[in-house]
């Protein structure tokens, strides 16, 4: 496999990536990456420490809305792993979401279990079991399924977790749970607060970590040259319907995470949570930011919701509508997401390898007489 290996990691290069001895880069981040300097690790510090000292200049209110934004963050983080990685275009990502969501909070309210050490894990034992029940039907059949198959049968699966939730009185129908405990640790209960702030803020830098570690490894190099071309990948002898039935299961178990999360956080679990427009929602967050680069789905989460929050409290009969034309201007111009600005098309694939990082040498030319 070493030389489908090579092949692969090929696919991923784009146009701004020059092949041949002595050929320069032909675009500026290319260059930069070229010479071992990085803008990713940079923008992602600055986000992170962004957010750790928030609590810290905002008021009480602000850092309650900071809290549920990072949440939300984890949340488009599973998104942009299914669809910025491995082109899976997911309409029902919120099924999972709201799943374990309402899971968790049946947990609470029937069994009176609120403690996070307990809680967290069957949020993401829900997730992912929803996502491997959903991903066997929708991606693991005799032949491979077409995106639109995956986008109409994903968006189905969320329209019909909506309903089902909306009519079945045991869930709360149309008001559905509400008055849910805190999480607690032991005799502890996080309040809102900056505790519950710095508490969801470290886990989502932990998942944001292991799955930035995810996709720069050989499964990732995998799911790089699957985003580019799948039929080469296939040709290569990887079973690419295998490789996306596994992120979608990992993409459902991180949003059964950000559910469970947000459910103790929000003290209550609707229908909404799991229907299409809380999916379409998370949709916009990725593709604002930027797809395919997990700090975008970041980005496109905290800068939607902050707008939107601005916009709520200062235009509130036509908030949607300004909101709605900044979306489409961004699409439009930058398809690619706010974080294009900044990365260049080589450092949004990645570099694999251990010789990945490093600049060719000129080549040595002797003195040698004519």
């Amino acid at each position: 496999m070493g030389g489908a290996r090579e092949a692969v990691a090929r696919i991923g290069e784009g146009p701004d990536v020059v092949t041949g001895e002595g050929a320069p880069a032909a675009s500026a981040p290319a260059g930069r990456a070229a010479a071992g300097w990085k803008v990713l690790p940079i923008v992602e510090g600055l986000v992170l420490l962004i957010a750790l000292v928030l609590p810290w200049v905002l008021q009480d209110y602000l850092t309650v809305f900071a809290t549920r934004v990072v949440i939300l963050a984890l949340f488009a983080l599973s998104f942009d792993l299914v669809w910025g990685y491995a082109g899976i275009m997911s309409f029902g990502q919120a099924l999972f979401f709201g799943a374990a969501g309402y899971g968790v909070a049946l947990l609470a309210r029937d069994l009176n279990v609120t403690s996070i050490l307990l809680i967290l894990p069957a949020g993401m034992l829900i997730g992912l079991t929803a996502a491997l029940l959903l991903g066997g039907f929708l991606l693991l059949g005799r032949y491979p399924s077409s995106v639109i198959f995956v986008s109409l049968g994903t968006l189905t699966g969320s329209y019909a977790a909506d309903r089902l939730a909306r009519g079945w009185y045991y869930l709360g129908g149309q008001n559905g749970i509400p008055s849910i405990p805190p999480l607690t640790l032991g005799s502890y209960e996080f309040e809102e607060g900056p505790v519950y702030y710095y508490m969801v803020l470290g886990i989502l830098v932990v998942v944001y970590l292991l799955c930035r570690f995810l996709v720069r490894s050989q499964f990732g190099l995998a799911l790089a040259g699957l985003r580019e071309n799948e039929q080469r990948i296939a040709f290569f002898g990887y079973k690419a319907q295998h490789l996306k039935a596994i992120i979608f299961a990992v993409g459902g178990t991180i949003a059964g995470l950000a559910g469970s999360l947000y459910a103790f956080h929000e003290g209550f679990v609707w229908p909404n949570m799991l229907g299409v427009v809380f999916s379409t929602q998370v949709v916009l967050y990725v593709l604002f930011g930027g797809s395919g680069t997990l700090i975008g789905a970041v980005i496109g989460t905290v800068i939607i919701e902050g707008v939107s929050f601005w916009l709520s409290d200062n235009y509130r009969d036509v908030w949607p509508i300004i909101l709605g034309v900044l979306l489409l201007l961004v699409i439009m111009f930058r398809p690619l997401g706010l974080v294009s600005f900044v990365l260049g098309e080589r450092e949004r694939v990645g570099s694999f390898g251990k010789g990945a990082n490093k600049a060719p040498k000129p080549k040595e030319t002797g003195n040698a007489a004519p």
